[in-house]
């Protein structure tokens, strides 16, 4: 089948290669899916690049890709919930990437059920981000009713869902974007929107309850002012901390190391009365799942950018990393 494979890690102009790869194996409990359409995110280029080579099982070559949409063609002898003929949508297991291809094996723990409103593209923009926003907002943070968040980056990929999804939970929602996203972030349920070219959030924003930072160590700092004691800080782009190192399995390994990386940020945190966890979200069908009622419900819409052809799977990883996409971008492989 084809697929488009890392060979090496490096950040010096490398590429994915496209070329032929052996069907994956079905075990008892997998699922054989034909891929229609599989969503490019940040994280396709952090693994490239080798930024998780130390923590995660990949080793080159390898097929990359983190969310898939698409059909079931087999299944193993084990499988209960999914036919041949189903349509289906999931974050693979960390373990088990491999999107950027024809065929992808998933667990069919962490498949679920393609929402019938949405088209194979849309349904993969889905997994990677709404299973992000869902375990930080739902499951971290207990998001309720009354209380307030900041999302940073509203307008990109978990942005767009987070702000939907907190909005349903019946947060007031602050996000951060550029002047020509506004817009966007207003109509998908920000209440305050901050123009991060023109003003400082931390001026701004005060005695919040949780902060979803996706951006960098500086940002994430400043995010810890604007919260209020028993205030929770989540980022998904580091540093990670000893929790983390247990999550994947490593913990003797990691834990040292994720404690020092985090001292800092953690430290700051205890300062102000607040606490601060590192999200790597994880795969989860029963999750996703439940997201699938919510956009059937009409309740979230993913927010969809760029459809690029399968063989232009390059083009769209250089896309994403340009930081200028609003929501998801996607490659239509059948």
């Amino acid at each position: 089948m084809r697929a488009f494979i890392v060979d090496r890690y490096g950040k010096s102009g490398n590429t994915l290669r496209a070329g032929d790869v052996p069907e994956p194996e079905v075990g008892e409990h997998d699922v054989l899916v034909q891929i229609h359409a599989a969503g490019v995110n940040a994280l396709d280029a952090k693994i490239r690049d080798g930024e998780f080579k130390l923590v995660l099982p990949y080793r080159p070559p390898f097929v990359l890709g983190n969310d898939v949409a698409g059909v079931v063609i087999r299944i193993g002898a084990g499988v209960r919930k999914f036919k041949p003929g189903d349509e289906v949508y999931a974050r693979p297991d960390k373990d088990r990437i491999g999107t950027f291809a024809e065929l992808i094996s998933v667990n069919e723990d962490d498949l679920a059920l393609k929402p019938k409103r949405l088209t194979m593209e849309e349904a993969a923009a889905v997994p990677l981000v709404g299973l992000t926003a869902w375990q930080a907002l739902v499951e971290i943070a207990g998001l309720r009713k009354g209380q307030k968040v900041f999302i940073h980056a509203g307008a990109g990929g978990v942005g767009t869902f987070a702000i939907q999804l907190a909005k349903h939970l019946g947060a007031t929602v602050a996000t951060t974007t550029s002047a020509a996203n506004v817009d966007l972030v207003k109509r998908l349920g920000a209440d305050v929107v901050i123009d991060y070219r023109k003003d400082d959030f931390e001026t701004v924003l005060h005695d919040y309850d949780v902060v979803l930072n996706s951006l960098d160590n500086e940002t994430l700092k400043k995010s810890l002012r604007v919260l209020k004691p028993g205030g929770k800080l989540i980022s998904i782009s580091g540093p990670p901390d000893p929790a983390f190192a247990g999550e994947i399995g490593k913990p003797w390994i990691l834990r040292p190391i994720t404690r020092v990386l985090s001292h800092r940020i953690r430290k700051a945190a205890r300062r102000r009365q607040v606490s601060y966890s590192f999200l790597f979200m994880r795969a989860s069908g029963k999750q996703l799942s439940e997201i699938t009622s919510l956009i059937d419900a009409a309740i979230i819409t993913p927010v969809l950018d760029r459809i690029f052809p399968f063989e232009s799977t390059n083009e769209a990883m250089a896309y994403v990393q340009t930081g200028r996409a609003r929501g998801k971008v996607v490659v239509k492989v059948k």
